[in-house]
């Protein structure tokens, strides 16, 4: 019986190892494209972060990141009453490669901040001469009902953000959801499932609810253990509720989708959808309401 299994075995062996095949992929070059990262909110000047793509084997590094970012380029952005010009931001007389600001270098005073019901068009010419574009609607602010924290089934101590919308009755508004803990987050952070529209809500009352997002990749160890996804007793949660342009939602839409369906077999690869003409990216427009729960 034992020569017979270890016959077996050696079949069984044999037959794995003869199916191994090295496949090695031979990629077509494709030119960089212009990746344009930009933004607007309400009060606040535009900045737009401007850099190339690179090859998907191609070593990444700080070094890399800089040498793809785009220099010199000429960017415009109008709001249908004024015009400006972005510059390159220099901190400490160092020029920060990439990332122009409406901002007067001298003064240090903003030359355009967001108006809540203007449509701002960014425009852009790289150093070799291509051309990109983009327009998107800063959207009014749409005022949180309430917000509050509530005990997930099972647990004395960690539980969701909640929040109730008096859905405006104008069709195609459409929000995307941050928070962050003070003491605790940096940034405001987006969970999976942020954004949303008023497509099947429209002039709805209705409560939302959202866990607690995370940096990607995070090593914190709230990140990684049962607290991950939850917020818990003590936290004092700062809401940051934005109204979006189309554009914003269906670019952050196609964003969550793509993330949810990394490492599935079942899943349709595709782009995400961009409104930037002439390169990709995001040219986003955000006006945002604030509001703190506190978890007591």
């Amino acid at each position: 019986m034992r020569i017979i299994l270890y016959f077996l075995f050696l079949l069984a062996t044999g037959v794995i190892s003869s199916c191994e095949r090295t496949i090695d992929l031979d990629l077509e070059f494709t030119e960089p494209k212009i990746v344009v990262d930009g933004y607007i909110e309400t009060g606040l000047p535009p900045y737009v972060l401007l850099s190339r793509t690179s090859g998907y084997f191609d070593p990444v590094s700080s070094s890399t990141i800089i040498n793809d970012a785009i220099s010199g380029a000429t960017v415009f952005i109008s709001d249908e009453v004024d015009t400006v010009q972005l510059h390159e931001l220099k901190t400490n007389g160092v020029l920060q490669k990439g990332l122009y600001v409406a901002l007067d270098t001298l003064t240090f005073n903003f030359l355009m901040t967001g108006t809540p019901g203007r449509t701002y068009h960014l425009s852009i010419t790289t150093p070799d001469g291509q051309l990109v574009s983009s327009k998107a609607k800063l959207q009014h602010p749409v005022v949180l009902d309430s917000v509050w924290f509530q005990l997930i089934e099972g647990s004395d101590s960690l539980g969701l953000a909640y929040g109730r919308i008096n859905e405006p009755d104008t069709f195609d508004n459409c929000y995307r959801w941050l928070a962050k803990r003070l003491g605790k987050d940096e940034v405001f952070i987006a969970p999976q499932g942020a954004v949303f529209d008023d497509r099947f809500l429209n002039g709805v009352n209705f409560d939302l609810f959202y866990n607690r997002g995370s940096i990607q990749n995070s090593e914190a160890v709230d990140d990684n253990n049962e607290e991950a996804g939850l917020f818990k007793r003590g936290d004092t949660i700062v809401v940051k509720f934005t109204a979006v342009d189309r554009g914003v939602f269906e670019f952050w839409r196609d964003a969550e989708q793509q993330i949810s369906n990394n490492g599935s077999p079942f899943a349709v690869p595709s782009n995400i959808k961009s409104n930037i003409n002439g390169g990709i990216g995001l040219f986003a427009t955000y006006a945002p309401v604030y509001d703190t729960i506190i978890a007591p």
